[in-house]
């Protein structure tokens, strides 16, 4: 027969307890405070071996501390005001879906009022939004002036030059201060019109068709990419 159970007194099952929770196995997970002390305690351990006095130890692990937190700043500090700045130039906000002949619209009446930054930034977002109604680029709000004209070039190259000046021209309005003028609203009419003219590269066609698959037919042009009227400064 096996020997009787042990019934330890209330002191000796306490003993029993704190034995048994000191075993290691119990704090394998370490804190990161408890890592950043071991980590300071060995660098400590190090310069003292070197012979530096406390005091000065203390100095050099600080500026150690120091530098490794400026070095974090400076990395991450950049890409966050980048992705702020791209947030706020956006040429299309998310809560702008009027279609391209409302923006077009909208840009005529600033341009009859003589509000000519209203008038080049509006014009310059129909350009936007008719490539996307043309599905030359996908709708995606948020989407910067040097982004339409990256995407939308590399799709119609014949017009990527006026798309860039259209987009250097949306920046400095609408975010640089830039004070606009009708020689801006003609210039952004022709660089609407030149757009609405131009016809994708033969590689696109190609790329539209594979998507689309080989019972879809011929890819045509679409009718959008009919070259438009002539629009005058008071054009409707």
């Amino acid at each position: 027969m096996g020997e009787p159970p042990v019934t330890p007194d209330a002191t000796t099952a306490r003993q029993w307890a704190s034995d048994e929770l000191a075993h290691p196995a119990y704090h394998h997970s370490v804190s990161l405070l408890s890592r950043l002390l071991n980590w300071l305690g060995r660098q400590f351990s190090g310069l003292h071996a070197l012979g530096m006095p406390p005091g000065l130890a203390v100095l050099v692990v600080v500026a150690i501390l120091a530098v490794v937190v400026l070095v974090a700043l400076g990395i991450t500090g950049p890409v966050r005001r980048s992705r702020r700045v791209a947030a706020r130039r956006a040429v299309l906000s998310h809560d702008d879906r009027r279609a391209a002949t409302e923006l077009r619209a909208a840009a005529d009446a600033a341009a009859g009022a003589g509000d000519w930054s209203r008038a080049v930034a509006e014009r310059f977002r129909a350009v936007v939004r008719d490539l996307e109604e043309r599905a030359v680029l996908d709708e995606r709000p948020g989407r910067t002036a040097h982004e339409v004209a990256a995407d939308g070039g590399q799709v119609l190259p014949t017009a990527a030059g006026v798309l860039a000046d259209g987009a250097g021209l949306f920046d400095g309005v609408v975010y640089g201060q830039q004070a606009a003028d009708a020689s801006d609203d003609a210039t952004m009419r022709t660089v609407d019109q030149r757009v609405r003219a131009a016809r994708r590269a033969p590689a696109a066609v190609a790329v539209a068709f594979a998507a689309a698959g080989p019972s879809a037919g011929p890819v045509a042009a679409p009718a959008a990419d009919a070259a438009p009227a002539a629009e005058g400064p008071g054009a409707p």
